[in-house]
């Protein structure tokens, strides 16, 4: 399968994620919902992990700090912290917020992997960040002043940090596995936390079973599209074209997650989303041109 499509199929399953959390973000707190996801996904992909379990342990051992810092970074907080967002703001501004995560990646790239970021690259990133400005302002400047910033967006704002610095980081992790290996590892490792975290906010599986059984097709989505299969066609993008490259996707998920939020969700586009969304779409666009050089990322 082309690498593109591959990454158009990736953020298409991911933005179902949004509407998902969103549509049952009244029966199902965060942290329930990360860990049926996560624990979903653990069932999905254990017949690898047995079949592989030596080999995967055995660099865990090795290489414990990065896979754990990538491990909470992409499992346990990223989506845990983008499903406490969605309780308090709509799923097409979560979308739109995340449309920064190319611009992060940029930042991060910069910083950490010591990637130039050029004159285009600089304008595409002051661009989008005035677009992710303008949208969580919801074009008001007023509401700078009146600090009445919605905290759902600044939620998902903070999640897609952590998505962009995963993304990055995952430069560093161990060569020895493959794709598929590693993103068993950190499935293990972030579900791990997950459970603590679940145990020590005094959740009962017990009690939860009731949600299972309510909503069971969303949990197996979840569990399948937005984390075995997107993770894994995300990864197979930041190995082929860089993470720079790949995160440039991302700004597919706003326009893939608006229709579904209308259909779904019944959601209203206002003015504020458009302008938003052109101001963070132009300055992608800005950041595209890069010099072969900069691509090697992952």
């Amino acid at each position: 399968m082309p690498v593109y499509l591959m990454l158009i199929l990736c953020v298409l399953f991911w933005s179902a994620n949004f509407i998902i959390g969103r549509y049952i973000h009244t029966d199902v707190e965060p942290v329930q919902l990360a860990l049926f996801r996560w624990s979903g996904a653990a069932i999905i992909i254990f017949p690898l992990f047995i079949k592989k379990y030596k080999k995967i342990i055995h660099i865990i051992k090795n290489h414990f700090l990065i896979i754990s810092l990538l491990a909470l970074l992409g499992i346990t907080f990223f989506n845990t912290i983008l499903y406490v967002g969605l309780q308090d703001t709509t799923a097409t501004n979560a979308l739109l917020i995340n449309s920064f995560v190319p611009i992060l990646i940029l930042i991060f790239s910069y910083f950490i992997l010591k990637i130039n970021i050029g004159l285009k690259q600089f304008i595409g990133i002051l661009i989008s960040t005035v677009g992710v400005l303008f949208l969580i302002l919801k074009g008001d400047l007023n509401t700078l002043f009146e600090l009445t910033l919605n905290y759902g967006d600044i939620w998902v704002l903070t999640s897609s940090i952590t998505w962009a610095l995963y993304s990055v980081l995952v430069k560093f992790r161990p060569k020895e596995l493959s794709d598929i290996e590693f993103f068993t590892a950190i499935v293990y490792i972030g579900l791990f936390w997950l459970i603590l975290a679940y145990i020590f906010m005094g959740y009962s599986i017990k009690e939860d079973i009731v949600l299972i059984k309510n909503y069971y097709p969303a949990f197996m989505y979840v569990a399948l599209f937005p984390s075995v299969i997107s993770y894994y066609l995300w990864h197979q993008g930041i190995h082929k074209i860089g993470a720079n490259k790949t995160g440039q996707f991302t700004h597919l998920m706003p326009l893939f997650g608006s229709i579904q939020a209308y259909i779904f969700l019944g959601e209203r586009l206002y003015t504020y989303h458009v302008f938003g969304a052109i101001l963070i779409g132009f300055g992608i666009y800005l950041s595209l041109f890069m010099k072969g050089k900069n691509e090697q990322v992952g």
